[in-house]
């Protein structure tokens, strides 16, 4: 068989499972996770290798009604890869009724050229009847090339959707070295992880509301230790008390889990300090998002 290479996206409503579904093919931590919608605010491009075929996936934000200049870039970032890539991966989950969101990206999908999967994510928590009246009702729409069940989390049919995906790839060469699994950054996936444990540890609306700034990244002379140094952005200063905590416990906890994630994604010790800045109304300031990486 021929050698196989091309670019995958993976799109939905946000917290369907895409990220988990990239980590797990990937075997590795790429893309943050959360239980908390709109976690994803980035493309994140994770390279997968077998001995055929490199795959290319594109893990996009969570497509949602925007309330902000952020929103419609995270929108605009999801929804711009269709026409781009060679096969489209729409992730549903367990929701036994096609709600507006799934029919919202539906409609974005019905003039796309690229061959489209359906992968309802979540089939461990359905019933084999319910299972059965989700994959008829997608089965419907006509531009939807396959429709398959998996579980992301227990890793069910995973293998799978890869060998469909591979299928329909075309023949070309390695685009990626083959000892690579993403193209972003040290940098970025460092302070993405800081934002992931901000998730973990706060409530509410406050984390939509954060980004996080790498502002040194720096191996310490003779010894194996990289000093990082990161800003917290929020928008108002009742947030900075919250993150910050009482006694500053939150912000501890918050730096101790991103420094063991940055520690076994970087191999080396880290010094991790974390600073909490308010910038009132970044996510419609077209310079802070430009600044932050939220803006071509």
């Amino acid at each position: 068989m021929n050698y196989k290479s091309g670019f995958v996206t993976i799109i939905g409503r946000p917290n369907v499972g895409k990220s988990t579904l990239t980590n797990d093919i990937l075997g590795e931590k790429i893309a943050i996770m959360s239980n908390k919608p709109q976690t994803t605010r980035n493309k994140i491009h994770a390279i997968y290798n077998t001995e055929g075929a490199q795959v290319i996936f594109i893990d996009t934000p969570g497509i949602h009604k925007p309330k902000n200049k952020l929103g419609e870039y995270m929108v605009t970032e999801a929804t711009e890869t269709l026409n781009e890539v060679d096969v489209v991966v729409f992730m549903v989950d367990e929701s036994t009724e096609i709600g507006p969101g799934d029919k919202f990206i539906l409609e974005s999908l019905r003039e796309v050229k690229t061959p489209v999967i359906l992968a309802i994510n979540k089939i461990d928590l359905l019933t084999p009847e319910a299972y059965k009246a989700l994959f008829d009702q997608y089965s419907e729409y006509e531009f939807i090339n396959y429709v398959m069940g998996i579980s992301a989390v227990q890793n069910k049919n995973v293998e799978a959707l890869l060998n469909k995906i591979i299928d329909l790839l075309p023949e070309g060469p390695m685009l990626y070295p083959d000892d690579m699994i993403t193209d972003q950054p040290e940098r970025v996936i460092v302070s993405e992880i800081i934002r992931e444990k901000i998730l973990h540890y706060i409530d509410d609306e406050i984390p939509h509301g954060v980004a996080v700034e790498i502002d040194r990244m720096k191996k310490r002379n003779g010894k194996d230790i990289i000093d990082i140094s990161a800003t917290i952005v929020c928008e108002k200063k009742s947030h900075k008390g919250i993150i910050i905590g009482k006694s500053g416990r939150k912000l501890k906890g918050i730096g101790k889990s991103s420094r063991e994630d940055i520690e076994r994604l970087l191999g080396s010790r880290v010094f991790l300090e974390l600073w909490v800045k308010v910038r009132e109304g970044w996510r419609d300031d077209e310079s802070m998002l430009k600044g932050f990486g939220y803006r071509k």
